[in-house]
């Protein structure tokens, strides 16, 4: 970041400390080790530190789609025995549901092109559940956006998972990569949300702490 680059964020991160000012005070934790994640927070204009606890992520069976991401962050949230007054932890973990599918990292190069190919040509639910704890409350919720997708040839699905090898993302495709350039038709919901982070709903959350 250049020098007006850092000026500028300056300015934002004090314009959203006057307007969060219910946060003074809290040390911010963002539990997750998405760049992604990471630099949304950052861009909303949180100060905050990455730590991530050992979970399991795993899922009872009869869970709705959007019960399923909420539980998930919750899980993520279970391991932080927050003694403090001054900590705030996020947690956060994003599904892709197609056909009544959850659909999560491909495994493999293979596994991707089978998740491309169920996604192409068809609108599929991107969700994520955001948990906010503190030593007083916890608050978690979900944000849900529909993407379509065009019909993607196999060329395309190749290209892309040469190129940019998706490995670490559910539904093997990050929308803010090629593959959404060329392959997203329409979106309904939140952008950022697709990328992993729902930052307007979570501002609006942090408001309420």
């Amino acid at each position: 970041m250049d020098w007006a680059g850092r000026n500028e964020f300056s300015r934002i991160l004090k314009i959203m400390q006057m307007i969060l000012n219910n946060l003074d005070g809290y040390r911010i934790i963002l539990a997750s080790n998405s760049p992604r994640r990471q630099q949304l927070l950052a861009d909303l204009g949180l100060e905050f530190n990455v730590l991530t606890l050992d979970t399991d992520e795993v899922f009872p069976e009869g869970l709705s789609m959007s019960e399923i991401p909420v539980y998930l962050a919750e899980l993520k949230a279970q391991p932080f025995d927050i003694k403090d007054d001054d900590l705030l932890v996020i947690t956060a973990d994003t599904i892709v549901w197609c056909d009544g599918e959850v659909l999560t990292k491909p495994a493999d190069a293979a596994d991707a092109k089978r998740i491309l190919h169920k996604l192409s040509g068809k609108t599929h639910q991107v969700l994520t559940g955001v948990c906010i704890k503190t030593k007083e409350k916890q608050r978690s919720f979900c944000s849900s956006t529909d993407v379509c997708f065009k019909h993607l040839s196999d060329e395309e699905i190749d290209y892309y998972i040469k190129n940019y090898q998706p490995f670490d993302k559910a539904g093997a495709y990050g929308i803010q990569e090629w593959i959404g350039y060329i392959g997203i038709e329409k979106i309904e919901g939140s952008y950022f949300n697709v990328m992993g982070l729902p930052v307007q709903r979570l501002y609006e959350e942090l408001k309420k702490i």
